[in-house]
């Protein structure tokens, strides 16, 4: 094709690969300057020079391709050689450009690895690829928005997590966010030294050294980015996106309380449960006569042989009817209520493996199911794909005008969407209702032993997990069970009594399979319907 050149022309060799997913797909700047240097050689282009540029095409304002249009419009050369003719121009600002100087033959020759532009040619066809170019980044632009919405509707953070935590980007079996194996303890341990210590984060930050803490790269953390840790509501399960707080799916490091007497202590503030009178349930329990708020003091009382004991007792505030009967109740006596209804859920360890086994069962029979679910989703999201390829083929040719082929398209890339949205909903909840299961069993196993032994945060949470709507009445509290709670209140008794008259061999045996006795097996539908409870 280089016989229609009326004269030799000099070329330069520009080649652009970007950092940015616009360009992720496209050959390396050096694999393209070989292929390129070998088609000048092929041709017997005079090449001039050899332009490299690492930055998106977009927009505007690349200093590389910049200069080497000017150079161009000075006469210093009279044509380009590129690999793809989006590697020149993906706006319609530098795309003008290039199209204006080859139609009045400033550039006498754009050659493309697999095709040549001429002045003489319909520029109609250059134009539209470059039209082709643009959009594309700007559906690019809106699907990585849309996909960004998405994950941060499922509950994941759309772009890298903070130091302790990982990117899933490989593996199916795991979440997408998951915890770093090296650095999730290491992070957790500095959280716990701030918390327990109450240490400034210039001490916090040579311990951080001292133990290794580090980049992704292997690099010494910044002090900044350090002290960035302690601010980030991802460690205790939220994230931030476009300047809103969201709820996330992924395992938090501390408890939400931690995260905040961290925030305090920080500051240099001390925290109120930090001063002398300390307090765990005030402003969870509402008076069960008049509905005002519950509240904590302290009394002292002083008995004449010289003796002094100090006492807690929460009562109502009274700020809606003052003439409010309710009396006082020691903290002790609201714990021992607390402990009673925690022990009411209470489930053997036995039955807590046993359990989860067979949900573990009953969610291989689910994945195997979504698997064929899957398969028929991904078919259609291929057939979309392919709809779309003809469709824009059709353009090409002229077949369909531009209203009805945005109208199809935009058609065609909704239906692609949804199915997309239902794989990610069948992934989602092929996950996530074990796990849900799990944290359930684990709090009825473990959170009365928690409790007995815990401090006030967490025995603050562990009330806040129980139950909803907690009211003070008479003396009395009462729980409304949050579901499924409300299953192992009915049956966790009976669970500890049968366990209990098994002996630790025939435990194992049952819970594992290996055989089951007249006493067990005679309950074994009891076992099963929380079994088949779902949370």
């Amino acid at each position: 094709m280089i016989e229609q050149i009326k004269k030799p022309i000099k070329y330069f060799i520009y080649a652009r690969k970007s950092s940015e997913g616009d360009d992720r797909q496209v050959a390396s700047i050096s694999s393209q300057i070989e292929e390129l240097k070998d088609l000048a050689e092929r041709q017997g282009l005079d090449i001039l020079e050899i332009l490299t540029e690492e930055k998106s095409a977009k927009k505007p304002g690349r200093p590389v391709f910049d200069q080497m249009m000017d150079d161009i419009e000075l006469g210093k050369a009279q044509g380009i050689l590129c690999w793809k003719l989006d590697r020149l121009a993906r706006n319609p600002v530098d795309g003008g450009r290039i199209g204006w100087l080859l139609q009045n033959s400033v550039i006498a020759h754009i050659q493309a690895y697999q095709r040549s532009y001429y002045p003489t040619d319909n520029v109609l066809m250059m134009n539209l690829e470059f039209g082709m170019a643009n959009q594309y980044i700007l559906d690019l632009s809106e699907n990585i928005k849309r996909g960004q919405k998405s994950k941060v509707k499922e509950g994941w953070l759309p772009h890298k997590p903070p130091i302790g935590y990982l990117t899933n980007k490989y593996n199916p079996d795991r979440p997408p966010i998951h915890k770093d194996p090296e650095k999730f303890s290491l992070v957790k341990q500095l959280w716990d030294i701030l918390l327990e210590k109450q240490c400034s984060i210039n001490t916090l930050y040579k311990k951080a050294n001292d133990m290794g803490l580090a980049t992704t790269k292997g690099r010494p953390i910044t002090k900044s980015k350090f002290h960035e840790i302690f601010k980030n509501p991802f460690y205790y399960g939220h994230f931030t996106w476009n300047g809103e707080l969201y709820p996330g799916n992924h395992e938090p490091m501390i408890s939400k309380s931690e995260f905040l007497l961290a925030q305090k202590i920080i500051s240099g503030k001390r925290p109120d449960f930090l001063n002398k009178h300390i307090f765990a349930f005030t402003g969870m329990i509402r008076c069960g006569e008049c509905g005002a708020s519950i509240t904590a003091e302290n009394k002292t009382k002083h008995q004449k042989n010289g003796n002094t004991h100090h006492y807690t007792y929460y009562r109502c505030t009274k700020k809606i009817n003052p003439d409010c009967t309710q009396k006082t109740i020691r903290d002790s006596e609201l714990e021992k209520q607390i402990i009673e209804t925690l022990d009411k859920i209470e489930i053997p360890s036995e039955f807590h493996k046993w359990a989860i086994k067979c949900l573990k069962e009953e969610q291989g029979k689910e994945t195997s199911d979504n698997k064929e679910i899957l398969k028929s989703q991904r078919r259609q999201i291929d057939n979309c794909k392919k709809r779309l390829n003809s469709l824009f083929e059709m353009r090409l040719n002229n077949e369909i005008d531009k209203d009805e082929y945005l109208q199809r398209k935009s058609k065609l890339i909704e239906e692609q969407q949804k199915f997309e949205q239902l794989i990610a909903d069948t992934h989602h909840r092929t996950r996530s209702w074990l796990d849900d299961a799990d944290n359930f069993f684990t709090f009825a196993e473990t959170a009365k032993e928690r409790f007995e032994n815990g401090n006030l945060i967490e025995k603050r949470e562990i009330l806040a997990c129980l139950g909803s709507n907690l009211s003070l009445m008479d003396r009395k509290l009462n729980i409304e069970l949050q579901p499924p709670l409300h299953v192992f209140a009915k049956y966790a008794p009976k669970l500890r009594l049968i366990t209990n008259r098994l002996e630790p061999h025939q435990v194992d045996q049952v819970v594992t399979g290996q055989g089951v006795n007249a006493p067990l097996h005679a309950q074994s539908e009891l076992w099963w319907r929380i079994g088949d409870s779902n949370p």
